[in-house]
């Protein structure tokens, strides 16, 4: 089969197809989206080397389960052992033996085919589109933050990142507050926001302070600095950058005002599909474009161009 590795350098080239494990589907890929970790995996981000790409919406082509073969999922993108602390403790996307669908020991999505565990695998409503369905991983990220924390609709939320995640979370946290502000610094991301009546800011614009909840989706260590500018004393932080270069801080703000800091990743599936089947989130005005796999290269340098918000694959 074709696929994007990443040894260093990124190519296209054939591969065998894989084989599916016991407990496993082989999935045929028809749609995968192009996320930020996958550009820091260029970078160096966990070292990763093999076929990139986590997100993605395919076709069982073969399983043990006859009730999803030949049925359009997406997929959790942790692969767990079910045995070990973590897992015993209901924490198995902390398992100490967990693979990473493209991210950690396991090839992943910008392929003709990829295998993830049965459990893993979620069905997709009829009603969603494959290009809207490749979100489903994303917006799951987003959910992830109001299964941390319960979220008031009295609460006031700044999303500093108006790149593609922090779009989602935006939108996810409006559902529960509407006092969301989006700070970024492009004003035609944040027209998006605003289409959907979601307060924005450019980042040079005066921000008020104070603010309860603070969700760092910048990608760059300036976030985490100016999430703990605004938010109140024992309020909470929320990190949702993930970047290759190593970040230094000066933490004893954060004492003093005893703010919460929580590192927040992957999240649930099932409200993630429900909120794209009913249409609570929008996505499709955020894909700027879509390459087939045999231009994936060029896919993946046009996706960290400044004038690119979402750039799909389609395989």
């Amino acid at each position: 089969m074709r696929a994007l590795v990443f040894d260093g350098e990124l190519r296209l080239t054939d591969v065998p197809e894989p084989r599916p494990a016991r407990g496993e589907a082989l999935i045929r890929v028809l749609t995968a989206g192009i996320c930020a970790t996958d550009l820091e995996i260029l970078k160096g981000y966990m070292a990763f080397q093999g076929i990139i790409g986590h997100e993605f919406v395919g076709v069982v082509e073969e399983c043990s389960n006859a009730h999803l073969r030949g049925k359009r999922v997406v997929g959790e993108i942790n692969c767990v052992c079910h045995n070990c602390h973590y897992c015993q403790l209901e924490m198995p996307r902390h398992c100490l033996n967990r693979s990473v669908l493209g991210i950690l020991n396991r090839n992943g999505a910008f392929a003709e085919y990829l295998t993830l565990p049965e459990g893993n695998l979620h069905l997709v409503p009829g009603s969603i589109r494959d290009d809207v369905a490749v979100f489903a991983e994303p917006v799951a990220a987003a959910f992830r933050i109001v299964e941390q924390f319960k979220v008031n609709e009295q609460d006031r939320i700044v999303v500093l990142g108006d790149g593609k995640l922090g779009q989602l979370v935006a939108q996810v946290l409006w559902l529960h507050s509407k006092r969301v502000l989006c700070v970024g610094k492009h004003a035609w991301k944040l027209r998006l926001l605003n289409d959907l009546h979601i307060a924005t800011a450019l980042a040079g614009d005066p921000v008020e302070g104070g603010a309860d909840i603070v969700v760092d989706a910048t990608g760059s260590p300036e976030g985490f600095r100016r999430a703990l500018e605004l938010v109140r004393p024992e309020g909470a932080v929320v990190l949702k950058t993930t970047i290759a270069d190593p970040t230094p801080f000066v933490l004893s703000e954060s004492v003093v005002n005893e703010i919460k800091v929580v590192g927040s990743r992957c999240g649930p599936f099932r409200p993630a599909l429900e909120a794209l089947a009913i249409g609570n989130i929008e996505v499709r005005p955020m894909i700027t474009e879509t390459y087939p796999l045999g231009d994936g290269v060029e896919a993946l340098q046009r996706a960290g161009r400044p004038d690119v918000l979402k750039v799909l694959i389609h395989i």
